[in-house]
């Protein structure tokens, strides 16, 4: 029988080599454990049919269950949860009950900005104007769509000064208050701003940094859209 280290022949009987004394027939040396199994409760070899399959599918279960509660328990969960339901619904217009400006040009008052119109707007004197929005229950603001200018018709856009900037104030149901800055573009037409905020009750905006304001015109702002989840 040849050595298995240096390969020197030795009788069938020998246990050692005369050559160099290593083990001629050494025994079978059992597998290395994976990294997993060498952590409790998994560093035990067991036996086929001792329930290991069974045992790991629950501390599986477990340790899933345990992730995703806590992972929904935080503000950040709730929010990309809340963010799929809006990718995933449907949303839908809702109208404010009342409307309320802090300044208006005579013949282009605030409630121009939701009469569905976009040849009619609101017209405010100078750039730090407001309007608020009150809805009569709360709801999940989905989306705002602005449509800056005069009018959404390209001839008549530019015929008064429009807001490049707008702040968002939301106060929601328990009084907490959100702002958020709005930057609009200087074109026609409406301006989708996706926004998910939940327990909506009032919406304030305030025009900022204006753009073709000059003696004997006004900024203008034609129609502002708001949309729940449904």
């Amino acid at each position: 029988m040849p050595c298995p280290s240096c390969a020197t022949p030795n009788l069938p009987s020998r246990r050692f080599c005369r050559r160099c004394a290593a083990e001629l027939q050494p025994a079978a040396k059992a597998a290395p454990l994976p990294w997993w199994r060498t952590v409790w409760p998994f560093r035990r070899r067991v036996r086929a049919s001792s329930g290991r399959g069974v045992r790991l599918l629950v501390i599986l279960a477990v340790v899933l269950a345990l992730c995703a509660g806590g992972f929904l328990l935080l503000p950040a969960g709730r929010a990309l949860l809340e963010d799929t339901r809006d990718k995933l619904g449907k949303a839908k217009p809702v109208t404010p009950v009342g409307i309320e400006a802090s300044a208006e040009v005579p013949g282009h008052p605030a409630k121009n900005s939701t009469d569905g119109l976009s040849d009619r707007y609101w017209g405010a004197p100078a750039p730090g104007a407001s309007v608020t929005y009150t809805f009569g229950k709360p709801f999940r603001l989905v989306d705002l769509i602005i449509t800056n200018g005069a009018s959404a018709k390209p001839e008549a856009y530019a015929g008064q000064a429009r807001a490049l900037q707008v702040t968002m104030e939301v106060t929601s149901q328990d009084g907490e208050k959100r702002t958020k800055q709005l930057t609009l573009s200087d074109k026609p037409g409406p301006q989708p701003i996706p926004t998910g905020i939940s327990d909506v009750r009032t919406i304030r905006l305030v025009l900022r940094s204006p753009t073709g304001l000059a003696k004997g015109r006004h900024l203008a702002v034609a129609e502002v859209e708001f949309f729940q989840r449904s």
